[in-house]
């Protein structure tokens, strides 16, 4: 009895979880579900660049400010 319910709540959860219209689309219509715009992809490059780019570079910075202060 235990193993039908996990097998219909494992079911189900992958019935949900499955989405046909893809990345930034929306279930119920044509509203975006992502905070940016994925169609141009090499504007989203260039905003995941930024991004992961500057998490890299501010500890260099901070350093070098941290050097070059008196």
């Amino acid at each position: 009895m235990l193993a039908a319910g996990v097998r219909r709540f494992a079911t189900s959860a992958i019935r949900r979880s499955h989405y046909e219209e893809g990345p930034g689309k929306a279930r119920a219509g044509w509203g975006e579900n992502l905070p940016f715009s994925v169609e141009n992809k090499w504007r989203l490059l260039a905003l995941m660049c930024g991004f992961f780019g500057s998490g890299f570079v501010a500890p260099f910075l901070i350093v070098r400010h941290q050097l070059l202060k008196k």
